[in-house]
């Protein structure tokens, strides 16, 4: 799916919050993020990824892959709608957006980081690419 560029342009002003969200991170990020730099899972994971007006608390352009942090907060009515609303909109555009639960950083974390290692693998696996000429490389 080609996409046009004037779409999915960043704003400056989600740049600058992006920005600011590095610093500090929360302790489940943080604890995350300790394991997935500089290439820990063998991929570049960037953290606080503008994409579009969303930020990603993390993200692998390799695999198009937004991986999300979430607490207590997203499991609120309004909060779990806005995340499937935005989870669309990626997907519809070729990305690929997993979620985990602090919880699941604090309690699971080699689970965590298989199942990110296996989505990337799914995602740039040669047998995902596609068959015609498309200048999209991932299904």
């Amino acid at each position: 799916m080609t996409q046009d560029k004037a779409t999915i342009q960043t704003l400056p002003a989600i740049l600058r919050l992006a920005r600011d969200h590095r610093h500090p991170l929360m302790p489940a990020e943080a604890r995350l993020w300790a394991k997935v730099r500089n290439r820990g899972l063998g991929f570049k994971i960037r953290r606080q990824h503008p994409i579009w007006r969303f930020i990603a608390d993390f993200y692998c352009a390799e695999a198009k892959l937004v991986i999300e942090v979430d607490g207590d907060s997203h499991t609120e009515a309004d909060q779990a709608e806005y995340d499937a609303a935005r989870t669309e909109w990626l997907e519809t555009r070729e990305y690929k957006v997993i979620r985990f639960m602090n919880d699941d950083i604090y309690k699971h974390l080699n689970d965590v980081l298989r199942e990110i290692c296996i989505v990337f693998e799914e995602r740039v696996s040669p047998s995902n690419m596609r068959s015609d000429d498309s200048t999209d490389m991932y299904v």
